[in-house]
């Protein structure tokens, strides 16, 4: 009989630990959603660094009554502007409030006197420190916050108007 050699069982059992990966992932709610370590948690701080001459906001403005949104968002950033019609829509209903990723405040500028501002008011996160403590890692992506300041959706991409309804509003009318 013939001696198997370790090496020729590892990659077998190397594919086998992948493809349980691979369905363990499939077999989640929505496989194209990713969860969030922010949903459930309070609001991470905001930095106030100004967008002349628009205002600016910080962690006061997650105590209001009410959902705020949070919108992260730069003038590069093509599914920034799919989504802006959206973010303009949400503004009619809840605050708005953008974190601007942009290098320079002038590209935030020009983003919002092109496409109007939505916002009630902005914050410039030029080195991205906020968005690595919101744990935001590709634009655009949105917050939703509560009442009590907690995170109850964190909205990863461009908010479409399908997206909108079934996922967006079905999350805040559950909250209200």
């Amino acid at each position: 009989m013939a001696k198997v050699k370790p090496l020729m069982v590892l990659p077998p059992l190397l594919f086998a630990a992948l493809a349980v990966l691979f369905y363990v992932g499939m077999q989640r709610e929505d496989p194209n959603v990713l969860p969030s370590a922010q949903e459930g948690g309070p609001a991470p701080a905001i930095e106030p660094i100004p967008v002349p001459p628009y205002p600016t906001f910080d962690q006061t403005a997650f105590e209001a009554e009410g959902i705020k949104v949070v919108n992260f968002w730069a003038s590069w950033c093509a599914p920034c502007r799919a989504e802006h019609p959206n973010i303009e829509a949400l503004s009619e209903e809840f605050p708005v409030y953008g974190v601007n990723r942009d290098v320079t405040a002038e590209d935030a500028q020009g983003f919002l006197n092109e496409l109007g501002n939505p916002f009630d008011a902005v914050v410039h996160d030029p080195r991205n420190r906020q968005s690595i403590e919101w744990g935001v890692y590709a634009l655009p992506e949105t917050f939703f916050i509560d009442s009590e300041g907690k995170v109850i959706l964190h909205y990863r991409g461009p908010i479409t108007e399908r997206h909108l309804e079934e996922r967006v509003r079905p999350v805040l009318e559950a909250a209200k």
